[in-house]
């Protein structure tokens, strides 16, 4: 389709005699489809320059191509899904669920923080700790000192 286009385009450009070639680039576009046209024209890597009708050309009919090959595809995708027999499920097979084994405990104790925190150097952070003090006895919930929930 864009090639026929072209081929015309080109034999008219020849006849009229046209040299600038942004005035070419401007021509072209003008007759080429829109969703072409826009796709060029919005490429974000490799946009041909106004003034060379060569790479326009060239983007074209490789876009011109992509439609055509993506149209080829869709159809024989849309006629393969069509001829499905009838009692083929269109429903996805069911999920099997799997049972993770419980994570091992931690093979070393951790050390208690009380010792590094009267170490650190005060910040806003620290002073806000320091107002509300850290139980003796270490864990919240079991009283452990080798760690605080």
């Amino acid at each position: 389709m864009v090639d026929d286009y072209l081929n015309n385009f080109q034999a008219l450009v020849s006849n009229a005699g046209y040299m600038d070639l942004q005035t070419l680039v401007v021509k072209f576009r003008q007759g080429l489809q829109l969703g072409i046209q826009n796709q060029i024209a919005t490429m974000s890597y490799r946009q041909p320059a106004d003034n060379d009708p060569d790479m326009w050309y060239r983007a074209a009919q490789r876009i011109n191509q992509v439609c055509l090959t993506n149209k080829a595809f869709q159809s024989m995708s849309h006629s393969a899904s069509s001829t499905l027999p009838k009692t083929a499920s269109t429903q996805p097979p069911p999920l099997s669920i799997v049972r993770l084994s419980p994570i091992p405990p931690f093979p070393f104790t951790l050390k208690p923080l009380l010792s590094t925190l009267s170490m650190e150097v005060p910040m806003d952070v620290n002073t806000t700790r320091k107002a509300r003090s850290l139980p003796l006895q270490g864990c919240y919930q079991c009283g452990d000192t080798n760690h605080l929930v």
